[in-house]
């Protein structure tokens, strides 16, 4: 299935011809394509049709083609903070992209029936996590995935607000589906060839709107055991407790957030070239997504601190005079981020400016890095 899309010759490009056919019509669904190349889910033998407008398998891993991740985002209507469950997991591509609009309070959870697939996606995601700049710790909703049949799902299981399976559904299972969501959730699944959105609009009340045709391998029965009874798979855990430090990042970090106006244009990778008769819409179409423009807020966020506990009016001065000077260099450098040479444009805007910022603030070393998270690549 797929090939609704011209091939790109990057992920970048990829994305700009899924717009333009508008099968990508939100910044959120957008932003979170852009994010995540999709060749760095591919073997690496297999890396040079990422870009097509097709499914891949090989052996047990699959992915679905670009313009079916599209529609199921879309059509899954995700926000910040709701629950997700992912019935056939597969590699962690669309887990992973979900993970990064459902933010710090999100759950994200998987079913996938073969071990060496979950191997495989945990592999994905550790690269993700490790490599990626879109990766932050405090604004990601990292997956957990889990081995088993996702028709076994233990009963006493807890409700999702957005649910999607990545088999084909026949009407025998669409009841199974459909306990799975709580009231006001959204089922998106492939049901007798058709991929359909079901919205639970009450306790047995449901609204079914049918999306595209698709064509997906069918539900794998689950095998009949000796004692005859099933074998239930348990879901991970609802909710994460996170320590007292991430909820004061987390929060300290929205504030900042907040605080900042202005638009910055869509991450890109530094130095990708655009085409030309795309550059027009290219400029036209920069928008503020999830990440914002970030000033540097005296009143929310203490500047560095003497031994004299009684700063002269002076201090506080020159400290504004830092501020000021340190978000004036911050606008030049982004306004420069984008410049032309000879009729193709170049765009080197930085994924992750919330780090960038953070790290230019006038702030003691230990708060820089008590705001963000550090890793090595």
């Amino acid at each position: 299935m797929g090939g609704a899309v011209s091939a790109g010759e990057d992920n970048d490009e990829l994305i700009d011809n899924l717009k333009e056919a508008q099968y990508i019509r939100s910044d959120l669904v957008e932003h979170a394509f852009r994010a995540i190349d999709r060749a760095d889910y591919y073997l690496e033998e297999f890396r040079d049709s990422a870009y097509k407008d097709l499914a891949w398998r090989h052996g047990n891993i699959h992915l679905s083609a670009p313009c079916i991740y599209s529609e199921v985002m879309e059509a899954l209507d995700l926000q910040p903070g709701l629950s997700f469950l992912n019935l056939g997991s597969g590699t962690g591509y669309l887990s992973t992209m979900v993970g990064l609009i459902l933010g710090p309070f999100g759950v994200n959870h998987g079913v996938e029936l073969h071990e060496d697939v979950i191997e495989y996606a945990y592999q994905k995601l550790d690269f993700f996590i490790k490599m990626n700049d879109s990766f932050d710790r405090f604004e990601f909703c990292e997956p957990s995935f889990v081995v088993g049949n996702c028709l076994e799902i233990a009963p006493e299981s807890r409700q999702y607000d957005r649910v999607y399976c990545g088999a084909g559904v026949q009407r025998e299972h669409e009841d199974y589906m459909k306990k799975l969501l709580k009231v006001g959730g959204i089922l998106v699944l492939p049901l007798e060839e058709k991929l359909t959105k079901i919205t639970r609009t009450g306790y047995n009340t449901w609204e079914t709107r049918k999306i595209i045709a698709v064509s997906f391998a069918p539900l794998v029965l689950p095998k009949h055991r000796e004692n005859g009874k099933p074998r239930a798979v348990s879901l991970p855990a609802m909710f994460e407790v996170r320590s007292l430090q991430d909820l004061a990042r987390i929060s300290i970090r929205h504030i900042l957030k907040k605080s900042g106006s202005g638009s910055l244009p869509l991450p890109r990778r530094p130095g990708l070239k655009r085409r030309n008769h795309l550059k027009q819409k290219r400029e036209h179409r920069d928008t503020p997504l999830l990440t914002n423009s970030y000033l540097f807020m005296s009143r929310l966020i203490p500047g560095p601190m003497d031994n004299n506990n009684n700063q002269s009016s002076t201090d506080n001065e020159d400290e504004d005079e830092d501020c000021r000077r340190v978000c004036e260099q911050l606008e030049e450098k982004e306004e420069n981020g984008r410049r032309k040479e000879g009729s193709v444009l170049v765009i080197e805007t930085p994924i992750n400016l919330l780090r960038e910022r953070i790290l230019c603030l006038p702030l003691p070393e230990p708060l820089k890095m008590y705001l963000l998270y550090y890793r090595e690549k």
